[in-house]
């Protein structure tokens, strides 16, 4: 006869923001860390020698290494100690972070940025699953605050940081920031985070999956971002300009990129479905809230690290904003999603409603993406505000809660891989949205740049400004990204207007995304939200498999007397109103 463990005891609300601290700040770290360089890629890229392709790849490559280790990180959190899974993600996070700093090409800033990348995954997944074993769904939004107003000093005050340290000292102390912060996130994560108990499990890792899954997702986004930049003069140089333009889809790479992504899915697929632990556990998917969860979790993705990286290019490359103006001028954006998820938060764990806020947030998403892909260099910026108000206010309504629905729909003893399912799905998502966006903008702006029209301008403003204006002429065909705002005015004025068009093309590709993952929401089932953490969900299972044992056993004996057994839904109900 199975007999229950005991019941873990309830959390007060001190001990419950003791052991968010650690928490939290582990994620001001992590997000520190990487918005503290957004508002500087421009200007580092562009001192590290690097063409649009690099600048692309160095925020993709975060995200690739993000994507494919979360799911990882989901599994070992079923299998193993949760609480040092955490510290190490930290350790690997803040170490590439650091290294990095001493780049001297873009090649090791990319690959640092992927093994930062891995810590990340780390971060994302375990704070979602830490959070579910000690804050229970509904509960959890009148915490939200606290993670919003760490989402906003780093988002916001992470830019502003960067850019001062650019614009006053280098921007390679960027990289170096965090480090003392990083420390004292150890130590707190040690000192205030503790866990219930948990029944140990024999760490079985899915080897080949983790083979396949990283070399399907690869194979595609190496080809999303590389096909068709191939075209060199005869010392191998990158042509001006056109090295981008010619983006050759239908190619022998394409053939054996897209068709190695194809195979590598298929053996993922069948891996997985033999496997004793998978990776991605595939029953995961006969759950519709965890289906329709993945789809609208993409577009979030999308949304969310399209608009971050490529706004800071906006106000750098078509606004001629300094680094530090860049990340006051995306205030907005960060505004938008610090108040929506903060008050539909709020407003969740009042009423126990979900689905609606979820509706008009990706509703916000498909306006915000649409009314961002109709800017121009010189749309006036009020305007401009209020698009990214939207589409921020459409990401924090839509980005935790749809982790939180799955996690309330799940089975506790797969608690980690549906929260990081859906964690890597919106990664994967943005990924390869950073991808795609950032190809088609180098298409785009090298197609605008080799136009008969744009070089009558160039001619025009060369014969204007003279030796200087032929001089920045030729440093922009050298394919790099322009310091626009060290161009001379005339031809300031064109690549700005060249850079916003091929921007707001950009943004288009979201639009349909957007779209879809409304429709996904509105089919989602609408379940109430549960009162109890993972670990109190794990002792109510136990206790109904003990309660059947019960019934089971009394079923063979001979009655004395009416008897009035519990049941299993009795046993659920009665847990819940505890």
């Amino acid at each position: 006869m199975p007999k229950p463990s005991s019941a873990p005891p309830k959390m007060s609300q001190r001990q419950v923001l003791e052991a968010l601290s650690g928490l939290i700040l582990g994620m001001f770290v992590s997000m520190l860390a990487s918005t503290v360089v957004s508002s500087s890629l421009p200007v580092i890229v562009s001192d590290l020698g690097g063409t649009q392709t690099s600048y692309t790849w160095v925020v993709t490559a975060t995200l690739l290494t993000t994507a494919i280790s979360t799911p990882i990180w989901g599994k070992l959190a079923d299998l193993t100690n949760r609480k040092f899974l955490y510290q190490l993600a930290i350790v690997i996070f803040v170490v590439a972070t650091a290294i990095a700093g001493f780049s001297q090409d873009t090649h090791l800033l990319i690959a640092m940025r992927a093994v930062q990348g891995i810590g990340a995954g780390g971060l994302a997944a375990l704070s979602q699953v830490l959070m579910a074993d000690i804050i229970s769904p509904r509960e959890r939004g009148r915490y939200m605050g606290l993670f919003g107003a760490v989402m906003a000093v780093s988002t916001v005050g992470g830019p502003l940081l960067g850019g001062f340290i650019t614009d006053s000292i280098n921007w390679r102390w960027n990289f170096f920031i965090a480090l003392p912060f990083a420390v004292a996130a150890l130590v707190l994560v040690q000192v205030t985070l503790k866990l219930p108990k948990r029944e140990q499990k024999k760490a079985t890792i899915d080897y080949a999956g983790i083979v396949f899954l990283s070399a399907a997702v690869s194979s595609l986004l190496i080809w999303v971002s590389n096909a068709g930049s191939t075209t060199t003069d005869d010392a191998g140089n990158a042509l001006a300009f056109t090295d981008l333009a010619n983006n050759d889809w239908w190619s022998l790479l394409t053939v054996l990129m897209v068709g190695g992504a194809i195979v590598a899915t298929i053996a993922f697929i069948v891996v997985e479905l033999k496997s004793r632990e998978p990776l991605i556990p595939l029953s995961l998917f006969r759950n519709k809230t965890f289906t329709l969860s993945v789809i609208a979790s993409i577009a979030t993705g999308l949304a969310m690290f399209g608009s971050s990286v490529f706004l800071s290019q906006y106000m750098q490359l078509s606004r001629g904003a300094t680094p530090t103006m860049a990340g006051i001028m995306t205030i907005p954006m960060i505004a938008g999603l610090l108040l929506s998820s903060i008050i539909i938060g709020a407003f969740i764990s009042k009423y126990g409603k979900w689905k609606a806020y979820l509706v008009v947030g990706a509703v916000l998403l498909i306006a915000g993406s649409y009314l961002l892909s109709t800017i121009h260099y010189d749309t006036n910026f009020a305007l401009v505000s209020v698009y990214m108000f939207l589409l921020g206010a459409g990401v924090g309504m839509t980005m935790q809660n749809l982790v939180l629905v799955v996690q309330n729909d799940t089975d506790p003893r797969e608690i980690g891989v549906a929260s990081s399912g859906v964690t890597f799905f919106r990664s994967l998502g943005g990924t390869i949205g950073v991808s795609v966006m950032g190809a088609a903008l180098s298409s785009k702006v090298a197609s605008l740049m080799t136009s008969s029209d744009t070089m009558d301008r160039f001619m025009a403003a060369v014969a204007e400004t003279g030796e200087k204006g032929a001089a920045a002429l030729e440093s922009l065909g050298s394919g790099t990204l322009p310091k626009v705002s060290e161009l001379p005015h005339a031809i300031a004025i064109i690549v700005e207007d060249v850079y916003a068009q091929g921007i707001s093309h950009s943004f288009l590709i979201g639009v349909p995304f957007a779209v879809i993952s409304l429709i996904a929401i509105l089919f989602m089932p609408n379940k109430p939200l549960t009162r109890m953490t993972t670990s109190e969900r794990t002792h109510a299972g136990e206790a109904d498999l003990a309660t059947v044992s019960v019934s089971e056993g009394m079923g063979v004996l001979t009655a004395t007397g009416s008897v009035t057994v519990v049941g299993t839904d009795d046993a659920r109900s009665a847990a819940d109103k505890r």
